[in-house]
């Protein structure tokens, strides 16, 4: 990711950096409107995340996870950033005419061809089936069930691994780290996301944090014994319990979210890291 530094003396700017990346041009028919409340509260007005708060204004772009344009070879047009994700975009121009929004692969420049189906070369941002992969082939923007869209690894610089094939199962490894057996007639895009240094990006202050609707955190010590099971006492106080707590009461550092006997348990094989 090609990173430009703020040559300023402004404390505001001084350590942050810009990304060179082409701005974003939606096309209006691949745009729509996106509501947000924005206030961390649910329907009942009750805060349940406290360190969210409004975002700028922003218009959803239609990503094309499912990349169903068989046999139908497409070109870069444009590489945009979305401000509703980490990764890059392209805008893809089919050749019966469709315009669609696709996750830019790491490596692919404008002026590049794709395209999709069973029977195509194993390229850098071609879609096709597991079936017709040969393994330790590196993917991204994994469907979990046919026809059902790209569900894993598409945040920037994701990238899954094939590993092995039985019948008509086959076992990735996501960037997590995690084991998981899908299904080989599922799509996946072949190579990595692109944007790989994204966390490397600085943003130099706190309001560029809040541009992008995180709200600063407060310790629970701080608080008062109504806002916080932390909070109260005279002074510099504990927490007065054995162990810390969500605001909520739940055990905090570690505790385990994930539902029990959740419908997706049989097709894992090795837990994240």
């Amino acid at each position: 990711m090609a990173k430009h530094l703020y040559k300023t003396p402004i404390p505001s700017t001084r350590k942050g950096t810009l990304d060179r990346q082409v701005k974003s041009n939606p096309r209006n028919n691949l745009i729509h409107g996106r509501h947000r409340c924005g206030k961390g509260r649910n329907s009942r007005g009750i805060i349940t995340a406290s360190i969210e708060g409004e975002v700028i204004k922003r218009l959803y772009r239609k990503i094309d996870f499912r990349r169903n344009q068989k046999d139908i070879s497409g070109r870069i047009v444009t590489i945009e950033s979305d401000p509703n994700r980490n990764a890059y975009i392209c805008l893809i121009h089919y050749g019966d005419g469709e315009k669609r929004y696709i996750l830019h692969p790491r490596g692919a420049i404008i002026g590049d061809t794709i395209v999709s189906g069973t029977k195509v070369p194993i390229s850098m941002g071609n879609a096709l089936p597991l079936t017709d992969m040969p393994l330790g082939t590196v993917m991204h923007n994994k469907e979990n069930t046919r026809g059902r869209g790209g569900q894993l690894a598409r945040a920037a610089g994701a990238v899954a691994k094939h590993k092995a094939k039985e019948g008509k199962m086959a076992t990735l490894r996501l960037p997590s780290g995690e084991g998981r057996i899908v299904t080989q007639n599922s799509l996946a895009t072949v190579g990595q996301e692109g944007k790989v240094g994204v966390n490397q990006k600085s943003l130099g202050r706190a309001g560029s944090k809040c541009w992008l609707g995180k709200r600063p955190v407060v310790r629970g010590v701080v608080m008062n014994p109504v806002d916080h099971p932390h909070g109260g006492g005279e002074g510099k106080a504990p927490i007065g319990r054995k162990k810390p707590t969500t605001p909520w009461g739940y055990p905090a550092l570690g505790r385990r979210t994930r539902k029990r006997k959740k419908y997706s348990d049989s097709f894992i094989l090795r837990r994240r890291k």
